[in-house]
């Protein structure tokens, strides 16, 4: 955090003004595959979350909507998946909504690949909101038995017309760490 000086505590301007110069200013979103988007899709955050599980969602052979993909997202949005290092620590890998099609687009196409929600917890102040969603992943839609489930932790932005998801950082449940009960159940906008 940048200290700031006793006498611009009182000032909401003076704090506008400096968030602005420490980020280079704030800038409306856009994207090109904006302009593509579904309203249907981004209208709400219940729209947003369940979109993007439909559209990575699909059996084997199936193709996916790659431009309804990327037109949730921020042009620079992050994916990023979770779990143990070789040194023992705890990383992340950092992947665009572009780099996630390179990387594992064939991948769930040619194997298959469905995303079900099966809990949710909303936190929302004004244009933001954090989303964990709990997750159950299967190989096909006649599945009934998950290989995986985990959290998707969701942070989104509403830009005054729609919502875009930011970010996206997941992690798979394991032994060591399995889900709360209080992370499965209720799903859908905050009431």
């Amino acid at each position: 955090m940048i200290p700031m000086p006793d006498a611009l505590f009182g000032s909401v301007r003076a704090v506008v003004a400096i968030v602005a110069v420490v980020s280079g200013s704030l800038v409306s979103p856009s994207n090109a595959a904006a302009q593509d988007a579904n309203p249907a899709d981004v209208a709400s955050i219940d729209a947003i979350i369940t979109a993007v599980y439909d559209v990575i969602s699909g059996n084997a052979g199936e193709r996916r909507d790659w431009d309804r993909w990327r037109s949730l997202f921020l042009a620079e949005a992050t994916l990023s998946p979770t779990g143990p290092t070789e040194d023992g620590r705890w990383g992340r890998a950092i992947m665009t909504p572009d780099s996630y099609v390179e990387r594992a687009g064939a991948s769930v196409e040619r194997t298959g690949f469905v995303e079900a929600e099966i809990g949710r917890v909303t936190e929302q102040f004004g244009n933001i909101a954090h989303v964990f969603s709990t997750y159950v992943s299967f190989r096909s839609r006649s599945d009934s038995t998950p290989f995986q489930r985990g959290i998707n932790s969701f942070q989104l932005l509403h830009d005054g017309n729609r919502w875009w998801v930011v970010s996206v950082l997941w992690q798979a449940e394991s032994p060591q760490y399995s889900i709360p009960s209080k992370y499965v159940g209720t799903i859908g906008d905050p009431s």
